[in-house]
């Protein structure tokens, strides 16, 4: 049997037909069964009215009235852990230590992405940055979760309830691999060394698999310049993830909105590439939930006016987020009136988001009004016309994409909360991979955002806490720093004991 019925073929076809799509079955009845069954289920989860809509709004957006007024966010929206209170800051770990505490803070992990760019085509959070203890980021973030777990458990009235369910959201291409690695199971992307070394370790790092959920985002499919869809071949359509602003179909379509409802009322949401995230962020959770927000967003400072990052402003009296490409050269280089050392706009955005859950559960429909945006490439298709495959030389279609904080301008200022963070505490994104290395050893220019940044970071943050509380570090490390395992302290908390005493090992 298909797992379809004919009239079912034909309804379907009907809505594709209805937007100007019909082309898709072209082949749908000379494949064979296996083949027609695949293809109806992939075409049966696309909702081809929307992706049109979607396409129509992307190639024309609405125009904005008027001329954008921007503006740096309102004191009454912004905090600081560099200017804030000692006392402030303290009141809001304790708040959200309370909160997971009860049981109601979840973490949401964006993971689809793969390592491409490193030279892996595992998943991105599978990757080795080469500490000593050879973790991954995967590990370094579960390992958060459990350290903060414990923590809260120490306060709690019921310490069982102290558990934060971990949902992480993966692609098509990264969803299987990221299971077989929870598991510990044999992947083939990665080098027979990195395998061994995950089969020394324990199934999802620790963690209860219960809670534990891996999920998996949407796709659209790949557009030609006049606005079909295109195919990968007879039976496939060519399709692209629908970005991080996919998120929010995603937590609706994959039930993630239900598992959460029960208990949930706050969620953390961080991008797997960073391996400083403080993973369920108390002192941030604290003062999303006290400033009853319903998005917070964690930003660091502007490393000088060129750097190409966007920055989280207002646009016409609502929050928003600029990218580097839309501020000219004055507004980039504006020096702040109050502190004129730093520049005006410096909240540069780091994709690390509180919500609040009754705002994710009340978005209903708007999840397909996020404005996508267009990125034009080259697509390999199946040319419906010729019967032939086709390797373009040139972009020939477009994918659509949506932004994870395009949602922020739908909120009012009073709504939205920004949280300004240190750099070299939180944020060391794995982007690019390490530069070639000369003759004698060192490379032959400075790596920036790579293995080796993200490794020195973690190491210098370790070699900062303890030398807080009075410790000498002296163990030839390559890279002058310390390891220190989230499971011995995740924010620099708890390494009294190591006071007057002389590290001489590379983890603690």
């Amino acid at each position: 049997m298909p797992g379809f019925t004919s009239a079912e073929v034909q309804s379907l076809k009907a809505q594709y037909e209805k937007v100007g799509q019909g082309h898709v079955f072209t082949y749908f009845d000379s494949l064979s069964e296996p083949e027609q069954k695949s293809f109806f289920e992939q075409l049966q989860k696309i909702d081809p009215a929307r992706v049109q809509k979607l396409r129509d709004l992307a190639l024309n957006p609405p125009k904005e009235q008027g001329q954008a007024v921007v503006e740096p966010l309102p004191d009454s929206a912004n905090a600081s852990i560099i200017d804030s209170k000692p006392e402030d800051i303290q009141r809001w770990y304790d708040l959200g230590l309370e909160l997971i505490g009860k049981g109601e803070v979840a973490v949401v992990l964006l993971a689809g992405g793969q390592g491409t760019r490193l030279g892996s085509k595992a998943p991105k959070g599978a990757f080795d940055i080469k500490l000593p203890s050879h973790k991954s980021l995967f590990q370094i973030q579960a390992e958060r979760i459990l350290k903060i777990q414990k923590l809260a458990a120490e306060k709690a009235a019921d310490p069982s309830k102290a558990v934060i369910p971990w949902f992480i959201m993966t692609s098509g291409p990264t969803r299987g691999p990221t299971e077989k690695f929870f598991k510990k199971e044999k992947l083939d992307e990665l080098s027979d060394e990195e395998n061994a070394s995950r089969a020394k370790g324990i199934p999802y790092f620790g963690l209860d698999p219960k809670n534990v959920t891996i999920f998996e985002q949407g796709v659209l499919p790949c557009i030609t310049n006049d606005g079909k869809f295109m195919l990968a071949s007879k039976g496939k359509l060519a399709v692209a993830p629908d970005g991080n602003g996919g998120l929010y179909k995603a937590l609706q379509d994959e039930g993630v909105l239900d598992k959460m409802r029960p208990n949930i009322k706050h969620v953390h949401t961080y991008c797997v590439d960073n391996c400083l995230a403080k993973v369920a962020d108390p002192v941030f959770i604290g003062f999303a939930a006290e400033n009853k927000v319903k998005i917070a967003t964690k930003v660091v400072r502007k490393r000088d006016a060129t750097e190409s990052v966007g920055l989280i402003l207002q646009k016409s009296g609502k929050p928003d987020v600029v990218e580097y490409s839309e501020i000219d050269d004055a507004t980039r280089q504006a020096t702040d009136s109050k502190q004129p050392s730093l520049l005006k706009f410096r909240a540069a955005n780091i994709v690390n988001h509180y919500y609040s859950f009754g705002y994710l559960d009340s978005m209903g429909d708007a999840v397909n009004s996020l404005p996508p945006h267009v990125a034009k490439k080259k697509i390999p298709f199946f040319d419906t016309e010729k019967g032939e495959h086709v390797d373009p030389k040139a972009p020939n279609g477009i994918k659509l994409e949506q932004f994870v904080f395009d949602n922020f301008k739908w909120l009012n200022l009073n709504e939205f909360a920004c949280f300004e963070v240190k750099r070299e505490e939180e944020f060391s994104p794995l982007k690019n991979a390490d530069p070639a290395k000369k003759a004698d050893g060192t490379f032959e220019k400075k790596p920036e955002d790579g293995p080796t940044t993200s490794r020195t970071h973690i190491k210098e943050q370790g070699r900062r806490w303890v030398e807080a509380v009075g410790a000498t570090v002296k163990n030839g490390d390559v890279d002058g720093g310390l390891e220190v395992s989230p499971l011995t302290s995740y924010g620099g908390e708890g390494l009294e004991s190591f006071k007057g005493k002389t590290i001489e090992t590379l983890s603690i």
